[in-house]
């Protein structure tokens, strides 16, 4: 069996009889940047002779713990440094043809794709470590199962960094060898059965994230049912470590139409983190997410769900009321999902109060010429519409048309457009400009964003509508008189003082 195991292709590596001479000059740089110390500006650092004169292999088991330290606190850039560390540290250790340096390199390509969404570089740590393992120094077959650990690690961390660059084909081979090598290391018995279940969860997840990549939604969803299976066995069903899966399983169940089940594990996912001691915010976009999947039930002609999107809406609104900065934005782009949800559901005097009343916080957290005072607009221009208020809806449609034109181009090309439209106007400046012929607001959008865009296509009915009212009617404009022609505004007789001048002249 185990003859068999280690002839097995892309997983073989040749021992090699001698131990190769370490070069340490041809990595100097690297060398210096993990055995140095580069204090502070500014702070003067005492250290004491047991720290500058450890042996490389203590420095590099303090580095290890450092980087895993450092990922658990979310400090990225640091938790990199020390795996680039690592590398350089396991160099000097063991040499350049050791497997644990291709093994360094896996940590640091898992780093990049992990802790950064780097995947290029994830990629090249990865061949890098796939061409060290290749012409590695192994010990015997009877003592690999750490080196065939590493290959199973190498295969998966390739396949999730070409499956980010949307090379579907190469991700899944690497996929396939990660798995089927997992597979035989526990029939093997070169791993417990609690490992393994592991890496298939994680496999799993990877499997169904290519599929959904390739719009598979169906095999998506068996993918990420299997790993969830696994990680439940695994972790616990309580685990946070659920939480991701149950949100990409319900992810991929909304995207099937089914809302029951995307519903289902969004709560699911929510109660698990509740029970975690969060933060207010994640709570709150915990909550969010399960009132959105309810409003799109609801939107989807399923009205049992209203109470869930009204419960969890005001729980997720509830625990960002006092929130600032970044948290506040976030609180505004719910508030307004929520007024779309009160608006489908009837209650367009309530939209349209908190609407009104959140213009002012939007203008001060996003600026007033953006995206979300725009969307803000066109949401009050149809609650006026829909109550028969076409004036007030013209009003807000061309301050929607003004922002739309400002948000999407440059400072330059918003001044070609107020000349287009005939006007001087002072981008910086005018916030209110005045109101803009119909056809005119439609062309630009039309300019801006094509004739068949839904905002495009939006402004058009809303226009379509609005001259019909009595109140919208407009006179037509009087032709401008004609002007006679330049040579016929000058007098043809000499006038009196013309006359003095040619006497003059004389």
């Amino acid at each position: 069996m185990d003859k068999g195991f280690c002839d097995t292709e892309d997983y073989v590596y040749k021992n090699m009889q001698a131990s190769q001479e370490t070069h340490i000059s041809n990595h100097l740089e690297e060398v210096i940047a993990a055995v140095s110390i580069t204090p502070g500006k500014n702070i003067e650092v005492q250290l004491p002779q047991t720290v500058l004169f450890q042996p490389p292999r203590e420095k590099l088991r303090l580095c290890e713990e450092k980087a895993k330290s450092c990922s658990s606190r979310h400090e990225y850039k640091q938790a990199i440094q020390e795996l680039v560390r690592c590398v350089a540290l396991t160099r000097i250790c063991f040499g350049d043809c050791h497997w644990k340096l291709a093994e360094a390199y896996v940590r640091l390509a898992q780093g990049y794709l992990q802790l950064k969404g780097l995947s290029l570089q994830a990629k090249q740590h990865a061949e890098k470590a796939k061409e060290i393992l290749s012409n590695s120094i192994v010990p015997p077959c009877d003592d690999n199962t750490d080196v065939f650990r590493c290959s199973v690690e190498l295969f998966h961390t390739m396949g999730r960094a070409l499956l980010s660059l949307q090379k579907f084909k190469e991700a899944a081979e690497n996929l396939k060898k990660a798995e089927r090598l997992s597979r035989e290391l526990l029939q093997c018995g070169r791993i417990e059965k609690e490992e393994w279940v592991e890496l298939q969860a994680q496999i799993k997840v990877s499997f169904a994230q290519m599929y959904q990549g390739q719009k598979k939604s169906k095999a998506a969803l068996s993918q990420y049912q299997e790993a969830l299976e696994y990680m439940e066995t695994s972790r616990g069903q309580k685990s946070l470590e659920c939480v991701p899966v149950l949100r990409e399983l319900a992810g991929v169940e909304q995207a099937l139409k089914h809302h029951d089940a995307a519903i289902n594990h969004f709560l699911q996912a929510h109660l698990i983190l509740l029970s975690s001691e969060p933060s207010e915010e994640e709570a709150a976009l915990s909550a969010h997410r399960v009132a959105h999947a309810a409003h799109a039930a609801l939107v989807s002609g399923r009205p049992e769900h209203h109470d869930v999107a009204e419960r969890y809406f005001q729980e997720s609104l509830a625990s960002l009321k006092d929130a600032e900065g970044t948290a506040r934005a976030k609180f505004l782009s719910i508030q307004d999902e929520y007024c779309r949800f009160l608006q489908v559901t009837g209650q367009e005097e309530r939209a349209t109060s908190i609407l009104r009343k959140s213009l002012e916080a939007k203008v001060g957290v996003f600026g007033d010429l953006s995206p979300e005072v725009a969307e803000t607009y066109r949401l009050l221009s149809g609650a006026d519409l829909a109550q028969g208020n076409h004036s007030g809806a013209h009003k807000k449609l061309n301050k929607l048309s003004w922002r739309r034109v400002t948000v999407a181009c440059s400072s330059a090309v918003a001044r070609a457009w107020s000349q287009v439209v005939g006007e001087s106007r002072d981008v910086d400046k005018d916030r209110e400009p005045t109101a803009l012929g119909d056809s005119e607001c439609l062309q630009i959008q039309t300019l801006l964003y094509g004739p068949q865009d839904k905002r495009t296509l939006a402004t058009q009915q809303a226009l379509d509508v609005l001259p019909k009212a009595p109140e919208m009617a407009v006179r037509p404009r009087q032709a401008p008189k004609a002007r006679p022609a330049f040579c016929t505004g000058v007098a043809q007789h000499p006038t009196a003082l013309g006359k003095a001048r040619l006497h003059a002249a004389d």
